[in-house]
């Protein structure tokens, strides 16, 4: 059987058992593979004489792209070519950062077909932050929205003149037209064999807690690794699946690139300046998406249309990059009558976890081990637990999971210690095998000696109408040794006021246990990262802080915006 017989084997046996989860978990075999090239071996497969669209790009103007799968197929083999002899070569690093046009897609299957190693790169970064991408990840060469290519000009360190400019959508002074690409021969013969595990991508962590981390995947570890993914979001060949997701992070390589295309699916991309709830319900109405991921930002905001004015073509809806609270999910199945559906992953893995189609979903979980995956919950000792941190086990390595962290052997032994790839975050298991998260492991805190997770806490605290993000964060307390306090970012037109932190307190009291309550409320702005977590390791910095100055006998060091509950009587 050849590698490609024996990807599509395996991708075929999860799509046969999409509603039968006990057997796809059962019974699912990861195909071995030696030498394998995903974009030839799969893709130009999967395209030969396939005139399907494979990706559809629409524009917030009306004007849109349609591209086969079997012309995205020929273009790549263009645009290998191409990179090859603007100099790429198998094993180099490419650094991408381009936005949602159709040429990402196309570079990203060339760069495969090389056997380049690329780095995609959102284009929110700075100088400095480019800099270090560009040192600690060796590239060797970029390609860039012409737009942006001016943050190369002047970059600090001495790496910013070694490497290949290739500029995207307009002409640059001084670099490479990626215009020019269509002037070169279609046809692309590979140097070499590519191997399974060939470093591919390397993707810089949004460092939520410290400085980004980078993950190193191969030719199996992302793009068959991602057919848990697939099974998870129930994706199924013709199918028009919209994952709302920024190019450069790893989840737009999850839902816009490995999983559909896996699953012979059109990847649907809809670019706007602004989003706009009507719009996009307008555009996933108008063009038939059939499976919607989105992150719980959007969720938020459309839940705040009436969304039975719209009948969408949608079958499945999943949710990623941070837990959806119940609220959420409750309202768009009132409306649609469809269950938004929670997963788990990160950049290191493909989908550990999930709630897969057609299977009980219980209020919280975020549901049960994917196939091709064997997970634990292990304590500080390392030892089995009912709660503790989501592991995976080793001794059935699956085949999505990261080769390690580029450049730092101790911090992937720590990761990979005791039989288990450790992710850092914590999860309780009900008896049904049912996994409910509780937060990042730096984020769990004690309060009168409870287990506090953020999570629950903000949960309850959007719900308010008033209330558009929360974080939770312990602040020191002599009596409690913390408690928790909220920072809250209010939505537009809604003022910060004592009155609405009465408002606040008693809404949270009445929905939480007393050893769960509120004591503190913070108005304000809250810190994120670049891909739009918050981080709340710096308001936890923050209110140490201030306990540190208090303990000094420094000024009083609470900010002018914070309540505390003891202020208002119960």
């Amino acid at each position: 059987m050849t590698p490609t017989q024996r990807f599509v084997q395996a991708r075929d046996f999860l799509q046969q058992h999409r509603l039968d989860y006990d057997t796809a978990w059962r019974d699912y075999q990861r195909p071995e593979l030696d030498a394998f090239n995903w974009a030839i071996d799969y893709f130009d497969h999967h395209a030969k004489d396939n005139h399907t669209p494979a990706l559809w790009v629409v524009e917030e103007d009306g004007s849109e792209r349609k591209i086969s799968y079997a012309d995205m197929a020929a273009r790549s083999n263009q645009v290998a070519e191409y990179l090859r002899n603007c100099g790429v070569r198998r094993g180099e690093r490419v650094l991408l950062m381009l936005p949602n046009r159709v040429e990402l897609w196309e570079i990203m299957l060339a760069g495969i077909k090389l056997g380049a190693v690329l780095v995609p790169t959102t284009m929110l970064l700075s100088g400095a932050d480019l800099a270090d991408r560009l040192e600690r990840g060796q590239v060797r060469h970029v390609v860039v929205q012409a737009s942006e290519a001016h943050k190369f000009d002047e970059l600090p360190g001495t790496h910013a003149a070694s490497f290949t400019r290739i500029a995207v959508g307009g002409s640059v002074a001084g670099w490479h037209d990626y215009d020019d690409s269509h002037a070169v021969a279609s046809v692309y013969v590979p140097e070499g064999v590519t191997h399974a595990t060939d470093p591919l991508l390397l993707y810089f962590t949004s460092g939520t807690t410290a400085k980004p981390k980078l993950v190193l995947h191969t030719h199996q570890s992302y793009p068959v690794g991602h057919l848990s993914t697939m099974y998870w979001i129930g994706l199924q060949p013709g199918d028009v699946h919209w994952n709302i997701s920024s190019p450069g992070w790893a989840k737009h390589a999850w839902s816009c690139f490995f999983a559909p295309w896996n699953a012979g699916a059109t990847v649907f991309v809809y670019n706007y300046e602004r989003f706009a709830a009507r719009a996009v319900l307008d555009t996933i109405v108008r063009c038939g998406v059939t499976s919607l991921c989105a992150p719980p930002t959007v969720w938020r905001m459309l839940i705040k249309e009436d969304l039975r004015a719209w009948t969408p073509q949608l079958r499945e809806l999943v949710g990623a990059g941070e837990p959806l609270n119940p609220e959420v999910i409750e309202q768009v199945e009132r409306a649609w009558g469809i269950r938004i559906r929670d997963g788990f992953g990160q950049s290191e893995t493909t989908c550990q976890i999930g709630n897969s189609p057609g299977q009980p979903i219980k209020p919280g979980s975020m549901g049960r081990p994917l196939p091709g995956y064997r997970i634990a919950l292990l304590d500080i000792d390392d030892a089995p637990a009912q709660e503790g941190e989501i592991s995976v086990e080793l001794a059935s390595r699956p085949i999505g999971l990261m080769s390690g962290y580029e450049g730092n052997e101790e911090r992937t032994r720590e990761a990979m210690r005791a039989g288990y790839y450790h992710s850092g975050d914590t999860a309780t298991v009900d008896a049904d095998g049912y996994y409910f998260y509780v937060g990042r492991n730096d984020d769990v805190f004690k309060s009168s000696d409870y287990r506090i997770s953020p999570f629950e806490l903000e949960s309850v605290l959007i719900e308010h109408e008033s209330v558009l993000e929360a974080a939770i964060v312990p602040t020191p307390d002599p009596l409690r040794l913390s408690v928790p306090k909220a920072f809250i970012t209010l939505r537009a037109g809604v003022a910060p006021s004592r009155e609405m932190a009465a408002e606040l307190f008693a809404f949270t009291r009445s929905r939480l246990a007393p050893y769960l309550r509120i004591r503190r409320i913070e108005f304000r702005e809250l810190p994120k990262t670049i891909s739009g977590k918050i981080r709340r390791v710096e308001l936890r910095r923050e209110e140490a802080g201030r306990a540190a100055v208090a303990a000094a006998g420094g000024a009083a060091s609470s900010a002018q915006t914070e309540y505390r509950e003891e202020d208002f009587a119960t």
